[in-house]
Order: C-alpha cells, then structure tokens, then sequence
C-alpha cells in the first residue's frame, strides 16, 4: 500500500510544474516527519527567537516572532515543543493566540545557518506561553542565511504599534536595504512559515505598491509557492536588526510564472510578487541588537 503523499493539491501542482514532483516526494519520506528527532529537539533550546506564521480571526496570513532567553523554546518530548514567550503587544499574535490555532514555527540559528520547521496545533495556553503539538517537522538547508551575531542587549522600550493601509517612508528604507524576510502562508490543513534571503535590493517595492522577490531554487517541497497556489493569502515580517523593529505586513501573494519577470533577478528560477493591504510596525521586539557578519555565500554565485 503506498502511503499517502506529505504533499498537498498545490505543493503538488508548483513541483509538477518545474518537473521536480517525484524528486520531492522521495526527499519527503526521509526527511518530514510527524514528530522531533533527537537533533531537533536539541536545537531549539539554543534559540533566542523562532518565527511563526499562523491566521487571524478573518483568515489572514501574519507572519511574527516570539523571543526569550535561549531554552525558553525546549522539546517536552518528541511530539510536544513547549513555546515559553509571548507575542508582543500589537502583534496580531497577541490577539489570536489560543487553543487549537494552527501554527508554523521556523528555528533558525544564524550564527550557524542551520534552521528547522515544525508546523502544528496550539494547546496548554497560558499566561507564560504555549505548547505546540506536532503535526511536520523538518530541516531545511542553510542556502541564502546570512550569518549574524548577538552585539549588544536592546535598550527595554514600549512596544507601541503603528497600523496603516500604505508604506511610510521608514518602511520603505527598510525594505530597500532587507536582506532577509520572513512570509507566512496557510492552506485549510494549516499555516506555515519561511525565510527569504537575498543580498540588499533583492526586495524590489514597484511604484504601485507591489513588493517582489526572486525565487531561488531551493528544496523542491514548494511549500510555501503551493500554499500561494492554492490561496494567495499571505504574511511579510521583516526584521530592522539595529533597531530591534519589525515589519509586519498582511495582503495577497502571487507567482510570476513568465520569463519576463526574471529579467534583472540573477539566479531566479521565478518571480514573486505581494501587495499589502494592512501594515504594522512594532519597535523594541527584537530583545538584541544583530550585527552582519557574512552574506551567505550561495548569493555570490546567483550570477553564474
């Protein structure tokens, strides 16, 4: 009896489509699971933050962050991840975090380039955080992760958002300079979350509003271009790493699937696209101030 694909109707049409499917499907059988392996649930007690993606009450797609010392994230046993934070004041997080929500969680170490995902269901909420209950988990490769290091403690301040409709002109620099982003994606089975890496101006704000993006190849699940697929909802959070501000953006994605929309992007194998409808930006959320310390050396060789 085969067993069922990991796979739904949109991860399968995106990698159908670039001739990728059954290569992705044999990846799938040793690499997603249902549960954390031994190295996952040693990894994420080293993290002093993990992204998440998950809907709120009208079903759109948020991307945001919960930070903590490093073990505020720690492995219960291998179906249960014990999540001690909780969203900031402002964050769409904050008003919709319950019991039964579903949430995608990505670990990413940036010292190291290593990052895990583990997508699941919200349970045990309470005033100091949550447990997620496993429902995928899985490894991702270190392609496009700028390393970073922790330099300096964030001065404490309030975390007062801004929300708007339209990009001010400090979002705009933001974006402008970003070399990483996050974006959040959700089909009926669940929400999800990924990371996007480029080197400055790989995230382009067209005159209409419109921000767009290469897609590099990656590792052929497709999960977020088939979430989009099927619904093109979707969440940005970048992170303004002096600062310790971020960017939290809601509004609809698409893929540009024409040659046209490659040119000038070095390496794209596609271009994205997304235009926001809601805008808010949280100051004092990220508790440490980052520094660069190297670009990821995938993006030197985009142009080749």
């Amino acid at each position: 009896m085969t067993a069922p694909s990991p796979f739904h109707a949109g991860e399968i049409a995106v990698q159908e489509r670039v001739g990728v499917h059954e290569r992705a499907e044999r990846s799938a059988t040793h690499s997603i699971r249902d549960h954390l392996i031994e190295q996952h649930r040693d990894f994420y007690p080293l993290l002093p933050m993990l992204f998440t993606g998950f809907l709120d009450v009208d079903g759109r797609p948020w991307a945001s962050i919960l930070t903590g010392p490093p073990g505020f994230s720690h492995a219960l046993d291998e179906r249960r991840l014990r999540i001690n934070a909780l969203p900031a004041p402002g964050d769409p997080l904050a008003a919709g975090l319950r019991d039964g929500l579903s949430v995608g969680c990505l670990g990413l170490q940036w010292e190291t380039r290593r990052r895990n995902r583990v997508n699941g269901l919200v349970s045990g909420f309470d005033g100091d955080g949550f447990t997620l209950d496993v429902i995928h988990a899985f490894g991702n490769c270190p392609k496009y992760i700028q390393t970073r290091e922790a330099v300096a403690a964030l001065e404490p301040g309030a975390a007062l958002q801004e929300t708007r409709t339209a990009l001010n002109a400090d979002d705009r620099a933001l974006i402008a300079q970003a070399d990483t982003f996050f974006i959040a994606t959700a089909v009926a089975d669940g929400a999800d979350v990924s990371h996007r890496g480029g080197k400055p101006g790989f995230l382009r704000l067209e005159e209409d509003g419109v921000l767009s993006w290469p897609d590099y190849a990656g590792n052929n699940f497709f999960n977020t271009l088939g979430n989009i697929e099927t619904n093109s909802r979707a969440g940005f959070l970048i992170p303004d790493w002096e600062p310790g501000r971020i960017l939290q953006m809601t509004g609809n994605a698409e893929i540009r699937w024409d040659i046209e929309a490659r040119v000038g992007l070095p390496g794209a194998k596609r271009a994205m696209a997304f235009k926001p409808s809601e805008v808010r930006s949280l100051p004092n959320v990220i508790p440490d101030r980052w520094a660069l310390l190297e670009s990821s050396p995938f993006l030197n060789r985009l142009r080749d």
